[in-house]
């Protein structure tokens, strides 16, 4: 049930005395809407209150501007303004204290959820320990000269490798057949021809067909030997 007449200019008088600022019946009625106060009766308030002399109101064109009487208010001197600022300097001094402190504590909250928990700590740690362990066995094979890649898997991959090689050496041969034909009775400098042309050989680049077979040939005495 909304507030009866007196309530209400009551209700709207504390209001605009605690906000002492110029206000409109819209501020006002946002302001109150907690009340369950009409707009039509917030105006209401407002203009008896002003007809009463307990606040002063300016008209600009159609819409009236509310104020609190100033007179109400004591208004301190140099000497109380001065005591006012050196409060307020001194509550935003704390004000930044508290806030810096909040940072830090914030800042260590972030540490601690960062951290492991103990329980974290012990499955990585086991974790790890397994993973060593494996790392270890495997150590053990390789010393103990265990052969850790199956015979028909190292034949397979023998077999690409050489296909490679074979492919490589072909090439090479091919590139050459064609370079010998295209610059047999060229008049430029060959090398300048190759860079012009944007050519690069194998030696270019730090490759050699040779050293592949060689890797090759090495792998199959290895397994040989064994």
């Amino acid at each position: 049930m909304p507030p009866k007449a007196d309530g209400a200019e009551a209700i709207v008088l504390n209001f605009v005395n605690e906000q002492n600022r110029p206000l409109n019946s819209q501020n006002v009625a946002d302001a109150l809407q907690k009340f369950n106060l009409k707009k039509a009766t917030i105006q209401k308030s407002l203009d008896v209150l002003a007809d009463s002399g307990k606040i002063s109101f300016k008209e600009y064109g159609k819409q009236k501007i509310y104020l609190a009487r100033q007179d109400q208010f004591s208004i301190p001197n140099n000497e109380e303004l001065a005591q006012m600022k050196g409060e307020n300097s001194r509550l935003q001094h704390e004000l930044d204290e508290q806030k810096r402190a909040v940072t830090e504590v914030e800042g260590e909250i972030k540490t601690l959820q960062s951290n492991l928990t103990l329980e974290e700590i012990v499955n990585k740690e086991g974790k790890r320990r397994k993973e060593v362990k494996e790392m270890e066995d495997k150590l053990d094979k390789l010393r103990g000269g265990v052969t850790l890649v199956k015979p028909e898997e190292r034949k397979a991959i023998e077999e690409i490798y050489s296909e490679k090689i074979s492919q490589w050496r072909k090439r090479k041969r091919m590139f050459k057949d064609l370079w010998d034909a295209i610059t047999e009775n060229s008049p430029k400098d060959l090398k300048e021809f190759k860079d012009e042309l944007g050519i690069e050989y194998d030696e270019d680049v730090g490759v050699s067909l040779q050293s592949f077979c060689d890797l090759m040939q090495h792998g199959r005495k290895r397994t040989r030997g064994h």
